[in-house]
Parts: structure tokens; sequence; C-alpha cells
């Protein structure tokens, strides 16, 4: 069996059973626990799993802000980096809920430009720079996870429009489409990338293929993808398909 058809039937058996040991993984998948091991080590290093003592374990709900602000900071500061970049003085810019928004955020600093979001903390950051224009949308308080959305959320960005949308994911799959964890941000996220004019994907290395059960969009609704590391093959081949310029933070394009 092929590691990545093993590597989907193991998250399968998580996400339908809850914790799993090495040894029944072993039993189902008709392989030795050392390989299982191994399998558990890579799944768990690309951010799909947690390994615990004798298994692993799949949490498919939403961490708090505070503790995902704290994981791959290197990482998404340079995805920021890479995006900030791209916006020209005076543009308007919509930044999606997420820390790598927010980390976007934190390059935006002395700029004059008019930002949009429903990301508290990125308000927070943003707030005191009275070179910025800051917009802040309407909607239900998400209080874990620092975020505005609901049906507000949506009617205010029916009534604005962006040059740029920086659109936080937590998993694009091979065909190119961008997933979310949790149904209530989907509306908020579409509705954001139909107030755009540029849609740009900020995605770290373990968000290919990540988790998440939500469609948030297909390859076609994106314009570039900014991530830190190189895709798989399957996915940039959809990417590029649609059209989407695949960008590598420190580099001027991969």
């Amino acid at each position: 069996m092929l590691a990545e058809r093993r590597h989907q039937l193991i998250l399968r058996a998580l996400r339908s059973g809850g914790p799993a040991a090495v040894t029944d993984l072993s039993e189902q998948l008709g392989v030795s626990p050392a390989t299982v091991r191994r399998d558990l080590l890579r799944l768990e290093e690309e951010g799909l799993l947690t390994r615990v003592h004798g298994g692993a374990v799949v949490d498919e709900g939403d961490q708090p802000f505070a503790e995902v602000a704290e994981v791959r900071v290197a990482e998404k500061d340079a995805i920021a980096e890479r995006a900030a970049a791209m916006i020209e003085e005076g543009q308007s810019v919509l930044l999606d809920i997420g820390t790598t928004a927010y980390r976007l955020a934190r390059q935006l600093h002395g700029r004059r430009l008019t930002v949009i979001t429903s990301n508290l903390v990125v308000y927070e950051e943003l707030a005191d720079d009275e070179g910025i224009d800051l917009v802040l949308l309407g909607g239900m308080v998400r209080r874990e996870y620092r975020s505005l959305v609901g049906f507000l959320t949506e009617d205010n960005l029916r009534q604005l429009h962006a040059d740029w949308l920086f659109l936080g994911t937590s998993g694009v799959r091979p065909g190119g489409e961008v997933m979310d964890t949790t149904v209530v941000e989907v509306p908020v996220k579409r509705a954001m990338i139909k107030a755009s004019g540029k849609v740009v994907l900020l995605a770290d290395t373990a968000k290919f293929p990540g988790t998440g059960m939500a469609k948030v969009c297909g390859p076609e609704d994106l314009d570039v993808v900014v991530t830190n590391a190189p895709v798989d093959p399957a996915t940039r081949s959809s990417l590029e398909e649609a059209g989407v310029e695949v960008v590598l933070a420190g580099k001027a394009q991969a």
C-alpha cells in the first residue's frame, strides 16, 4: 500500500473513532507497527494529528487563537513579508481571520492604506496607526478565535470593495480546493472573496493538505498563493491549471 493511501486511511480512522493505538492501526492497514509509527510521525510533522502514548488523535476543532499564534511564527512572518510587498500605497486591503493575517498586519505599520477586517487581533494591532484607515466589520464575536462572523459581517462586506484579499485556510486539497475547519467562517470568507479585486491565499507548508471539512472556494477563485515551501506536484498542477500564481516566500516566484 502506498504511503499516501495509508495516511488517508489513518486520518479517516482517527476522525471516525477518536484516538487509536499503533497496534490497532497496524492490524487495520496490514503493515508493521514500525511503519505506522513512521506514518504518524510524518502526519504530525504536517500538522494533521497529535501523537499520544501508544497511538495518535486528530482534533478537527479550532484551537484558541493564542495557541495557534505561537506555531510556525517564522514561516508565517516570511509569508507575511512577501505578501506585504504586493500591496501599493493607497490601496485597500481585506484581511481574513487567522494568525497569518495577523502577522501580515504587523508588516503594514507606517503605510498609507485602508485595511478592512473581521479579525479582532488585526484591529488591535493597527488601531493606533494613524496612517491606516481601519474598517472593522460588524458581527457576532467568536471569543476563542478573536473574529467576527454572521449575517452582519456578510452584509457589511456586500457594501465594500477591496483591492486585495489576503485569505487564510486550514487546508488546501490536491485539487486546489481551499478548506476550513469551522463551518460558520465559510460564508464570511466567501463574501470576502466576492468583495475583492484580487485574492491571495496565505498558506504555510502545514496547510498542504492540512485539515478542514468545509469548502471555502476552488482554485478558480484565487489569483495568488503565497507559501513558505514548494507545493506538492498534484496541488501545484491544479493551481496552475486554474491560472493561480504560486509564490515562494523569500523568492521572487516559485
